[in-house]
């Protein structure tokens, strides 16, 4: 089983300095168990990854990017081009420039379901070549997948801590520059710009048809059962206090009174 984990620049939260994600490091635990694993990343410098080397890689494929480059088509047409069995990503990165997005983008460009917040990962059927994936569900609980591969899945911060660092493995570990070939142009996006105009308050309930005077009295209220009551100026108190009942029965308010009862 060939499992690619994808790497991402992180930052240290007290020093700013760049790291290894943690959740990358996770990732890397589980893709060690299962089979040959690789790190890829896509970006102006490897540096920042090469940590992963000494977590547990042998090799990191580096796709080189411009910064304020996309990466989610270079990596998509490598993965295409090595095709393994699973991919393995951090559910969020760790203060750098990412947005979190690239994993979900990456299974919408290759076509393939991604399995969120992953805590453990097995070998299903061999000849089916189905996996197990683990999820976590929250408070403890976990839910068993079996997919077949290929498949995008992201690491939950419940899976197991990563492997300790190895200075000897991360000497015998390479770096493999790749070059992304030429990026492909984006047809020009024509918008059309127009000044903010305020939009009117859909009324809820409003009739669409009627005459003006109808859909006048939806929007200020006096339509509907609120409607049919007697504009009383300066009442006397007892008639007030009767309208006020009539009105609360005819919302349903106020029961209306048993058959065979005395008004009062």
């Amino acid at each position: 089983m060939r499992i690619a984990v994808l790497l991402s620049e992180g930052r240290h939260p007290v020093s700013g300095a760049s790291v290894l994600p943690r959740l990358e490091a996770q990732a890397i635990r589980i893709a060690a168990g299962l089979g040959q694993a690789y790190g890829l990343h896509a970006g102006p410098d490897a540096a920042s990854v090469a940590e992963a080397l000494g977590q547990g890689l042998g090799r990191i494929e580096h796709v080189v990017l411009a910064a304020e480059a996309d990466p989610v088509p270079a990596l998509a047409a490598r993965l295409r081009a090595t095709a393994p069995d699973l991919v393995l990503a951090g559910r969020r990165g760790q203060g750098g420039d990412e947005t979190g997005m690239v994993p979900y983008a990456l299974a919408a460009a290759l076509g393939l379901p991604l399995i969120p917040d992953v805590v453990a990962a097995g070998a299903g059927d061999a000849e089916a070549g189905t996996l197990c994936l683990d999820r976590s569900l929250g408070r403890g609980d976990r839910l068993r997948v079996v997919v077949r591969g290929p498949v995008v899945a992201t690491v939950h911060p419940d899976a197991p801590a990563p492997l300790a660092y190895a200075f000897g493995r991360a000497r015998r570990g390479s770096i493999d520059r790749l070059d992304p070939g030429p990026a492909p142009v984006a047809a020009p996006v024509t918008a059309e710009e127009r000044p903010y105009r305020r939009r009117p308050r859909l009324v809820k309930g409003a009739p669409t048809g009627g005459s003006a005077a109808e859909r006048l009295k939806a929007a200020t209220g006096e339509a509907g059962p609120a409607a049919g009551g007697r504009l009383l100026v300066h009442p006397d108190p007892d008639e007030a206090a009767r309208e006020i009942l009539a009105h609360l029965r005819r919302i349903g308010v106020v029961s209306p009174p048993a058959s065979g009862s005395r008004g009062g």
